[in-house]
């Protein structure tokens, strides 16, 4: 098969500082966007070029990676250089579910006669990436720090250092691209790095309900990343450590001060990922939570409750066409350090929280929890949440709907059956 030449322009510096600008990265048609795995490389070595595709449409969509891509590479003498990059791990087909992606990456050596900037190009894609292929030994790495005066463009002259200084920068020097497009842990402050490490964990919702007496029951939850992997790659297995803290309140509305009936203070420490492993297909997926726990009510004398449990929770992903997932994912328990307050809390609790959610993207959320105590103790709670932006409110947070039956709907009642209770309220996380 002959491939016809393309003509030779010269390489438009503007074209490739914007290429540059995109951080190495090109986006292509049909929900496929393309990046180098670095901004810079020398003649000779093997760098990557890695994809995502992205599903948009209403339906499941079958992709089909080519095992070989076509590579334009572009000097600015404007001399171009053709090369082959090839599929890497051998898959070349890819199920992709509504609103999933997948991804995928090719190996390419970087073209001996490459030197300089280089806007690199995939034939019959409209992707433009950039790479500076300039030697070790020799040159200037876009990646290496800028040295010089700060000079007028017009004229050509230094800047004075005392007008660099007042902006902030170094009079002679300055940080090199990739350092300063990216803060460094120096320079970001305490709240952003609380910010960029905190996320959501359990459920956060404020419910009323009022069969026996008006209550309250609300929860609130957040874990936080001990490690944060740097450049927003995908963090490693030690990076997977989390310390998260949950409490749970029933609060009586009815009585006289309103008083809290019992709260239950839960701080955790644990391991978690929800991507150790994914079908071809992506649509099975499958990820872990194993660590340990604490619950106490923060009472003393005859109304103490407390108790420590380790756990392991693995986590089974489905994600239908349609765009929702389906999880399963029990939590199996031992306990340790129980009070003797509450030390048949396994009798009414037992060893297993089995825990069942489907999730609609930007819809509906369903829950369920179910625990089976020794001689037919049984608790169940069901939950169910609908995004208010899509009501005439049109505001954030859910709807929320949850029905409790069984025991311990407080650590202080753990062996008290509670009556079957309806409560309806607002949740911000479901």
């Amino acid at each position: 098969m002959h491939i016809s030449r393309p003509a030779r322009p010269v390489l438009s510096m503007r074209a490739l500082a914007a290429a540059l600008a995109m951080g190495v990265a090109g986006t292509a048609a049909a929900g496929v966007s393309y990046r180098l795995d670095r901004p810079s490389a020398a003649p000779g070595e093997t760098v990557t070029i890695e994809a995502v595709y992205f599903n948009e449409d209403t339906a499941r969509v079958t992709w089909e990676a080519p095992p070989e891509l076509v590579l334009q590479w572009r000097g600015q003498d404007g001399q171009i250089v053709r090369s082959l990059a090839k599929l890497r791990g051998g898959t070349a087909s890819f199920s992709v579910p509504v609103n999933s992606f997948a991804r995928m990456a090719w190996t390419a050596v970087v073209p001996a006669t490459a030197h300089g900037l280089q806007a690199v190009s995939i034939e019959g894609q409209p992707a433009m990436m950039a790479l500076d292929a300039t030697g070790r030994d020799s040159g200037t790495l876009a990646s290496t720090p800028a040295q010089g005066p700060v000079v007028d463009p017009n004229s050509g002259q230094p800047v004075p250092a005392a007008v660099v200084t007042a902006v902030g920068a170094s009079p002679q020097g300055g940080p090199s691209p990739d350092a300063s497009a990216v803060p460094t842990v120096q320079q970001q402050t305490a709240f952003d790095r609380f910010r960029s490490s905190i996320s959501e964990y359990k459920p956060v919702y404020f419910d009323i309900g009022t069969r026996g007496q008006t209550t309250a029951r609300f929860q609130i939850s957040a874990k936080y990343r001990l490690f944060s992997p740097a450049g927003g790659r995908q963090p490693t297995w030690d990076e997977n450590f989390y310390l998260a803290y949950t409490q749970t309140s029933l609060w009586d509305l009815q009585g006289d001060s309103m008083p809290f009936i019992d709260t239950t203070f839960n701080p955790s420490a644990f391991w978690l990922s929800d991507n150790m492993w994914s079908s071809a297909s992506q649509n099975w997926r499958f990820g872990m939570n194993t660590g340990v726990e604490h619950n106490s009510n923060g009472k003393d004398g005859a109304d103490s409750r407390s108790l420590n449990d380790g756990y392991i929770e693995p986590r089974f992903h489905y994600r239908f066409d349609g765009g929702s997932t389906l999880t399963f994912a029990p939590r199996i328990k031992a306990y340790f350090g129980v009070a003797d307050e509450n030390s048949d809390y396994a009798d009414y609790a037992g060893h297993v929280d089995w825990q069942l959610r489907w999730a609609q993207d930007n819809g509906a959320v369903v829950s369920a929890l179910y625990r089976q105590g020794d001689q037919k103790r049984r608790t169940t709670q069901l939950d169910f949440a609908w995004p208010l932006q899509r009501t005439w409110l049109n505001m954030n947070g859910y709807l929320h709907l949850q029905y409790f039956n069984g025991y311990g709907e407080t650590l202080l009642g753990y062996n008290q059956r509670n009556e079957s209770q309806f409560r309806i309220g607002l949740s911000l996380v479901p």
